[in-house]
């Protein structure tokens, strides 16, 4: 019998945020593809397009005029996935299993720049500072919002990702229920901080608890680089391809120093660092195929700013390209009907956006 060699042999490994297994099959990688391809997204785009509904001055396709902003510029979604209260009572279900939860709450975008022509990956750090301080005060703002219960930050970058403008913005969505897949992540948090114990360096969460994600963090750092999944490090935070990653070059982004349950707790510094973070992953992204890399960004923290703190701060990048800038990850067949699975080991996939330059190859 052969020696185990996770490059080579199919194996599952666990999730614990979700206590979901997923199907490593690295020999898969050396099939061929005659599958569908992408279309490229233009790496040549003006500064300024009238025809944007997201440009300054341009007028939105709800009829609505966008302000002659110069920074970010925030509205709110002219077309929201869930609507102001009151929400209407619930029907009576007419059996158990045909149950109705109204919802409600509010839609935001946040337009990242001006410039038409420009993403994360190219914003100088004060611009993604800028960035991060609207992201604080929208979550801060809507968390006080009566009947508000989670407030969920992300972004869809590229066409492939179901993004409908390519001008550089994000979306906050905020909700009077928990989400499922936060809430799955929180109570996996809390089962751990309940059960666990460990004499680990770690940070601690509040009470002093046992906190997974800053187990997590410590353990990636104490990999030596050419074994570990550690993408990149400052002094603050560190970007990992977690050890259970879906997606082929799925990042993790955490921050490791201590304990931290939502952005509106993080220090001055803490917010550079996150900036610099940030900006080095989305340059390594676009330059691993020399395009604009698509992605989904969602951040996870604590669901409002009350409530517990046994949320780690974290954001996941789930981007879909696989073998090049055409080819990407489908979720299917055994995906949907079994388990999530994949062909490149995270440990690869780290190695290879570890070695990339932190320089944006359009601007080599």
């Amino acid at each position: 019998m052969d020696e185990f060699d996770p490059t080579t042999h199919p194996h599952r490994r666990l999730n614990p945020l979700t206590n979901e297994y997923i199907l490593v099959s690295p020999h898969r990688a050396k099939r061929p593809w005659l599958g569908q391809t992408e279309t490229l997204q233009a790496t040549d785009l003006p500064a300024y397009d009238p025809a944007c509904y997201l440009c300054p001055g341009n007028t939105r396709s709800g009829g609505q005029a966008n302000e002659a902003y110069e920074h970010t510029y925030l509205f709110e979604n002219d077309f929201a996935a869930v609507l102001p209260p009151p929400a209407p009572i619930a029907p009576i279900a007419p059996h158990p299993l045909l149950a109705t939860e109204p919802v409600h709450g509010g839609c935001d975008v946040l337009v990242f720049h001006p410039r038409h022509n420009l993403t994360l990956s190219r914003l100088a750090r004060p611009d993604i500072e800028r960035i991060i301080e609207e992201w604080i005060a929208i979550y801060t703002k809507r968390s006080l919002q009566e009947g508000i219960k989670y407030v969920q930050i992300f972004e869809n970058k590229g066409a492939m990702m179901g993004c409908s403008n390519p001008h550089p913005h994000g979306q906050v969505w905020s909700l009077s229920a928990v989400p499922t897949l936060p809430a799955t992540e929180l109570a996996s948090l809390e089962k751990y901080a309940q059960t666990t114990q460990t004499t680990s360096e770690a940070p601690r969460g509040s009470q002093g608890r046992p906190c997974m994600l800053c187990e997590y963090a410590h353990v990636e750092i104490g990999f030596a680089e050419d074994q570990g999944r550690v993408v990149v490090k400052n002094e603050h935070w560190v970007a990992v391809v977690p050890w259970w990653a879906t997606w082929p070059f799925e990042v993790l982004l955490l921050p490791y120093k201590r304990h931290i349950s939502a952005i509106s707790d993080l220090g001055a510094e803490e917010k550079e660092a996150f900036a610099d973070a940030l900006s080095q992953i989305t340059i390594r992204y676009d330059n691993l195929f020399s395009c604009l890399f698509a992605y989904s960004m969602g951040i996870h923290q604590r669901p409002t700013l009350s409530g517990d703190d046994v949320a780690h701060l974290h954001l996941h990048f789930a981007p879909p390209l696989l073998r090049s800038a055409s080819v990407r990850k489908f979720l299917v067949g055994y995906e949907l009907m079994a388990e999530a699975q994949r062909d490149l080991t995270a440990e690869q996939a780290a190695a290879r956006l570890r070695a990339l330059s932190g320089k944006h190859f359009l601007e080599e």
